[in-house]
């Protein structure tokens, strides 16, 4: 259940209103990390630094012909998938998959993705990228937000991160958690 500072319950009203103001905010960013970076510092009082971007295991999932379409994918180009959790404050906000252009960042861009917990948003900051949100749907959790518990599920986005002229890094299929509305 999602509680205020006090410890007190969350009012209905109060974590709808919450939860909009968050999907608000992730449909009008320019990166999820970005968002969720300036979230952790306003609600908790966290630097952009402890977002952090814990490597799930499990197998690849490859593109499929409509994902290498919206990246503009060569037929013999290639992609990497890599899914993480974000968490902040050792809070899960997110599970993102991510299927990425390599051939599109730099070597060290890449060397951190392979190597590093820190969230593709920042890796990619600098190529002044855009969000082109591909769909949002709500999640069982979202119809009680002050009721789902920091592991629900609220909602889903999938959307694609964009160079400055236009050509796509990656595509991302995110899912937020309860724990977006935790007190500090």
């Amino acid at each position: 259940m999602a509680t205020s500072p006090s410890g007190d319950p969350i009012a209905a009203g109060d974590a709808a209103g919450l939860l909009e103001a968050f999907r608000a905010r992730l449909i009008a960013g320019p990166s999820a990390t970005a968002v969720l970076e300036g979230w952790c510092r306003e609600r908790w009082g966290i630097p952009a630094a402890g977002l952090v971007a814990q490597a799930v295991p499990g197998p690849e999932r490859p593109l499929s012909q409509v994902q290498r379409a919206r990246l503009d994918l060569p037929r013999d180009g290639i992609a990497r998938y890599r899914r993480v959790r974000l968490t902040c404050g050792g809070r899960v906000l997110s599970e993102a998959e991510n299927w990425y252009v390599p051939d599109r960042l730099t070597e060290a861009m890449n060397r951190l993705l392979d190597t590093s917990d820190v969230p593709f948003g920042r890796v990619v900051h600098p190529l002044a990228h855009a969000r082109r949100n591909l769909g949002l749907r709500l999640l069982p959790g979202a119809g009680d937000p002050a009721g789902a518990g920091p592991h629900a599920p609220l909602f889903a986005i999938e959307a694609l991160l964009l160079r400055r002229d236009g050509l796509p890094l990656c595509e991302v299929a995110e899912v937020y958690t309860g724990a977006v509305l935790s007190p500090v």
